[in-house]
C-alpha cells in the first residue's frame, strides 16, 4: 500500500531514462520539463534583490498560493490569474531567470551544467526525499498577506542546500 505522501503530484511515469543528463533543456518535452521540478517550494518564496549587486536573498515569506504543507502551488494551472507577476519558467526564458532560482533548483542546476542531487525525485523515485533532505520549505513559511513588504527583510533566510 502506498502512503499518500509518496504519491508524486508530477507525472514522471514513462519518461526517457535519465533524460536530464542527455537532453538539452530546449529539446525536452513539456512533461520532461515539468518533471524537473523537485517540489521544494523555494521558487515560491518572495525574494529581495540588491539593485547594486543583483544578489538575491530568499525570505520565508511565501506567495499567497503556496501550500506550505505540500510545497506546491494551490492553483498551479491558473496561477497567473491570481499572481500576474508569477514567472512561468520555460527553456526559452531560463537564461534570464536562472540567477534568482534556488541554488538547488534542477532548472538552474541543469542550465549551469551541474548534476541533480540524489534527493531529487527523478533520481530517488519519490517526491518525499526533497523534504527528508531538509531542502524544502515545508512547515516554515509565512504567508505574504501576513507580513508587510517593508518587513520582508526581517524574514531573510539562508537557503537550505
Amino acid at each position: 500500500m502506498t502512503d499518500s505522501s509518496d504519491r508524486d503530484p508530477i507525472d514522471r511515469a514513462g519518461l526517457r531514462d535519465r533524460y536530464w543528463e542527455r537532453v538539452p533543456l530546449k529539446n525536452m518535452t513539456a512533461r520532461e520539463w515539468e518533471a524537473l521540478c523537485d517540489g521544494c517550494g523555494k521558487c515560491c518564496l518572495n525574494k529581495l534583490e540588491d539593485p547594486d549587486t543583483n544578489e538575491v536573498a530568499l525570505t520565508r515569506v511565501a506567495c499567497r498560493l503556496l501550500d506550505d504543507s505540500t510545497c506546491r502551488c494551490a492553483q498551479y494551472e491558473i496561477r497567473k490569474h491570481f499572481v500576474p507577476d508569477c514567472v512561468v519558467l520555460t527553456p526559452k526564458n531560463i537564461a534570464e531567470h536562472a540567477y534568482w532560482m534556488p541554488a538547488t533548483c534542477a532548472y538552474r542546476l541543469l542550465y549551469e551544467g551541474k548534476a541533480l542531487y540524489d534527493w531529487h525525485p527523478l533520481i530517488s523515485g519519490t517526491p518525499e526525499t526533497v523534504h527528508a533532505a531538509g531542502v524544502s520549505v515545508r512547515g516554515w513559511t509565512v504567508p505574504e498577506f501576513e507580513v508587510p513588504e517593508e518587513e520582508w527583510e526581517d524574514h531573510i533566510v539562508d537557503e537550505p542546500v
